[in-house]
């Protein structure tokens, strides 16, 4: 080894050991959650800590007796994926229109929209909710889903992408001859992608763990979420805690396989959306 490599490694060490600790630190409750979840409930609810004396899967066929885990998971699915496209299209177009577009009272309308995000979301429950049981949607997809079709942190996230491009080109695509949906479309919205990946990200986790809204306008087991599948095990008195841990896992796991198939595009999204 070498005299310089040698210096290096010595000044690196302490930052190995801090991100080591960090990571130890951040899957250690992945790792007891999946403990809990083949242990028996004496075992889980022990004074001491200990681990199971042999694996308890029956804590895993469980869930599917307790819960119709998998109309909960499909329901889950199509509320995440139409939040999802409905979000990347609507918070587009509309931060495309506050960064490039001139019209009389934008930025008056900018700031009503920003304004949301300083309001919580329990405030406008009761409105939202006599609403959509006014439109006949509870216990329905739509119902869960309508809400959060649009979101003003996505506009506001597309609109600081746009205003950083160049206004080259737009100059450009318009004396090619293209209309204002195309310079959109085909000039703008590609050079964006870091952003939509960004939105998409942040969509899908805040849809998929989505629990108060689902909670209140859903009240069939097969027509609910699996975030309020997961709810309804706790017990008033006592909780199996093996079986929801279990549950929880399962639940997880949909997001944690798309997590670590799409590593390299979640990174650079949630990178990008942090320069900005």
């Amino acid at each position: 080894m070498s005299e310089r490599a040698a210096i290096t490694r010595g000044r690196t060490w302490p930052t190995h050991v801090v991100l080591s600790v960090g990571a130890a630190t951040m899957v250690f409750p992945f790792a007891w959650q999946i403990i809990l979840s083949l242990s028996t409930q004496s075992e889980a609810t022990s004074a001491t800590p200990t681990l199971p004396a042999a694996p308890n899967l029956d804590n895993y066929a469980l869930v599917f007796e307790r819960l119709p885990f998998l109309s909960q998971f499909w329901v889950s699915v199509l509320i995440t994926v139409l939040r999802t496209v409905a979000q990347l299209v609507l918070c587009s177009m509309a931060g495309y229109a506050f960064a490039r577009m001139r019209f009389r009272g934008r930025d008056a309308l900018l700031a009503v929209t920003l304004s949301v995000l300083m309001v919580p979301s329990q405030v406008y429950l009761i409105p939202q909710y006599e609403i959509v049981q006014s439109l006949q949607w509870l216990n329905t997809v739509q119902g869960v889903v309508a809400p959060g079709l649009f979101s003003a942190f996505g506009t506001f996230l597309m609109r600081q992408f746009f205003a950083s491009l160049p206004v080259e080109l737009e100059e450009a695509a318009r004396l090619d001859g293209c209309n204002p949906f195309q310079v959109f479309w085909r000039v703008m919205l590609p050079l964006t992608r870091p952003g939509l990946v960004a939105l998409a990200i942040i969509t899908v986790l805040w849809s998929w763990n989505d629990l108060l809204w689902p909670l209140v306008v859903t009240t069939d087991g097969t027509k609910m979420p699996l975030a309020v599948g997961l709810a309804t095990l706790q017990g008033e008195r006592s909780t199996q805690i093996p079986l929801v841990m279990a549950a929880s896992l399962l639940a997880m796991a949909p997001i944690l396989i798309l997590f670590i198939s799409l590593q390299r595009r979640v990174i650079e999204g949630i990178a990008h959306t942090g320069l900005k």
